[in-house]
């Protein structure tokens, strides 16, 4: 009996704050249809809107009900690719989102738990994007803007909506070099090595089941 195939879910946010292009959407998008043995990912723009997003999230899970998650956003001023290891349940704009909603101290879903961990293999991602030349590090706050937001209502999805074996959780990436070139200094990184890097996080997802206990944060 041939094996059943797995949908993998990547989702990236578009461009917002006065930027043409959100290096989510642009590495997501280039992997749309790629195959990892049985696992064929699909990738999915989502916006960056509080509410909409985790919206989007959900029409995306009911459609493909995919055995892993992965939600990606851009964070611009870090260095390396950063899976993050947990979601707090608050929204605290720094800014206004794409459709002017600024919410301040208040829980992306009232009465649910303060928090969420990833349930991706995070440390083992790292130490494999590492072993492949790429900068990483587990990151230990997603914010409070939109990517904690959508990070947080896909953990509480999976808490709460209970698929077997399903996973998820959040990478943040950097400012592609374009993007970095209109703030001088900031830290940047290709494209091509941001693709490279959702591929290796992708095969580590679907082949480790339980984390490794090594270092895997940053130095600082």
């Amino acid at each position: 009996m041939a094996a059943k195939p797995i949908n993998v879910l990547l989702t990236g946010f578009d461009a917002f704050e006065q930027e043409a292009i959100n290096p989510s959407w642009e590495a997501v998008h280039a992997l749309d249809g790629w195959r990892s043995g049985r696992a064929t990912v699909h990738a999915r723009q989502v916006p960056c809107v509080f509410g909409d997003a985790i919206d989007a999230l959900a029409r995306a899970m009911d459609e493909l009900q995919p055995q892993l998650v992965l939600c990606i956003g851009q964070a611009g001023g870090r260095a390396e690719f950063t899976p993050e290891r947990i979601a707090i349940n608050i929204d605290d704009a720094r800014t206004a989102d794409n459709k002017g909603r600024e919410p301040i101290d208040v829980p992306v879903v009232p009465g649910a738990p303060a928090a969420y961990f990833s349930t991706l293999p995070i440390k083992a991602m790292v130490r494999d994007l590492r072993a492949a030349g790429v900068p990483a590090s587990v990151s230990n706050s997603a914010g409070t803007f939109v990517c904690n937001h959508i990070f947080y209502g896909l953990m509480h999805r999976i808490a709460t909506h209970p698929v077997p074996g399903q996973r998820g959780g959040f990478i943040h990436i950097p400012y592609l070099p374009e993007q970095a070139a209109r703030f001088p200094g900031a830290p940047s990184m290709s494209l091509e090595t941001m693709v490279k890097a959702l591929r290796i996080a992708v095969t580590t997802a679907l082949a480790v089941k339980h984390d490794i206990a090594e270092t895997g944060g940053q130095l600082h």
